[in-house]
């Protein structure tokens, strides 16, 4: 059946990425975003083709485990977009802190107003 080597492509797209993830290994990840999208693809084209409320208890368990590993997925990237946004918060604030520090002093020093 199409609809289960999709779903095998698609976890095993979800597998890999999230393991990646959790390895804080991210040089995969576009090709992980890519076979994600191709593998989503495919099946949206099966189901509009198909009758999805024909499926045999079979896939519809399968698809039921694959939101699982989807939603796993989506809270290991949740927080590892959340950890890139406080990273990118913290040197925001160190290179606005740094220019607020650095440009009155510089200024003040060139005039002949620092020590």
């Amino acid at each position: 059946m199409m609809l289960m080597k999709s779903l095998d492509r698609l976890e095993e797209a979800l597998d890999m990425e999230t393991a990646a993830l959790m390895a804080r290994d991210l040089s995969n990840l576009e090709e992980f975003n890519r076979r994600k999208s191709q593998s989503l693809l495919e099946i949206s084209r099966i189901v509009r083709t198909s009758e999805i409320h024909a499926l045999d208890q079979r896939a519809t368990k399968r698809l039921q485990d694959l939101q699982v590993k989807i939603e796993a997925n989506q809270d290991v990237l949740r927080r590892h977009m959340q950890a890139v946004q406080e990273v990118a918060s913290i040197i925001s604030n160190a290179i606005q802190h740094a220019e607020s520090d650095s440009t009155y002093s510089v200024h003040m020093n060139k005039a002949g107003f620092g020590a």
